[in-house]
């Protein structure tokens, strides 16, 4: 049996959290993929993985197993571009992001990745819950805000600054709140887990905190109904700018009280506290570190 091949394929079942899905990566048969695992966990004697037919999940050893196979992996790839002298960064990288980072800031960067790393596989994985790299099975993790817990190591690339916008159609037929206090005469409209206490985080021109009450009329699970549903005149709420620069600039949304600032959020990649760290995950930090500053405005 070819230990490393048998490593490699164990590592994506996990990562990917099953048979199926780990096969579509390989480009590999399912059944042939379960023989692999199957073969391994004689070959070890031990039980690497659970399964029934309605979920896998990872034994003890099989966790610790999978920890140590990505550490030789990596070890393999790296003594590899040390005999062939080629530099190239090979294998695949998973990033996980939110979907407005995702969606909006980070293909630009993914194109450049591309450019320069020809070699190197990328898959994203949008989600806006908050993912830890060490037991989730991906190399970065990027995410805004709170960072929650884990044995990760946390880098900050930039802040993501927040709006509160409102059509011009939806102001002209509703009027436009000059005051925090007048928020509470306007539809809110937000993502959901987001404004839980029915207040807007506000800091005045002074630089002062206070909250503003909010009718929530309305919670979407992702910002791009939002969004459309914000240009279409539903109400008021709080956008990325990111998301929403190009309205601004055109004059499809129009930014609310202009003197106060809603709390936008800092930006960080998040990667296994391992050493030494793989060149593919150093180059592409290298990356976003560089890019970034260009994307995002400065916070302000």
């Amino acid at each position: 049996m070819d230990l490393l091949v048998a490593m490699r394929v164990y590592v994506r079942v996990v990562e990917r959290g099953g048979m199926s899905a780990a096969a579509r990566d390989l480009d590999m048969g399912q059944p042939a993929v379960s023989e692999r695992i199957d073969r391994l966990e004689q070959y070890l004697g031990t039980r690497l993985l659970l399964r029934n037919t309605r979920r896998l999940s990872v034994t003890d050893v099989g966790a610790a197993f999978y920890e140590r196979s990505k550490q030789v992996l990596e070890n393999a790839d790296d003594a590899l571009t040390v005999v062939t002298g080629d530099q190239s960064l090979r294998g695949t990288l998973r990033i996980a992001a939110p979907h407005g980072v995702g969606e909006v800031i980070l293909p630009p960067i993914l194109l450049e990745m591309r450019k320069r790393h020809p070699l190197l596989k990328i898959e994203l994985i949008l989600n806006d819950r908050i993912v830890d790299p060490v037991t989730e099975g991906v190399d970065i993790s990027l995410r805004l805000g709170d960072l929650g817990e884990g044995s990760f190591i946390a880098r900050k690339l930039g802040h993501v600054r927040r709006v509160l916008v409102a059509s011009p159609a939806y102001l002209d037929e509703h009027g436009t709140p000059t005051t925090p206090d007048e928020l509470a005469d306007h539809p809110f409209l937000r993502v959901s887990g987001l404004f839980n206490n029915g207040r807007i985080p506000l800091i005045d021109p002074n630089g002062q905190a206070e909250l503003a009450a909010a009718d929530i009329a309305l919670s979407i699970s992702h910002w791009r109904p939002l969004h459309r549903l914000l240009l279409d005149g539903a109400g008021i709420g709080v956008l990325q700018e990111p998301v929403c620069a190009e309205d601004l600039a055109n004059g499809r949304l129009i930014r609310l009280l202009p003197g106060f600032i809603v709390p936008g959020f800092d930006l960080h990649a998040l990667y296994p506290a391992i050493r030494p760290l793989p060149p593919r995950i150093r180059a592409v930090l290298s990356l976003l570190e560089e890019q970034l500053p260009t994307i995002l405005p400065k916070q302000a």
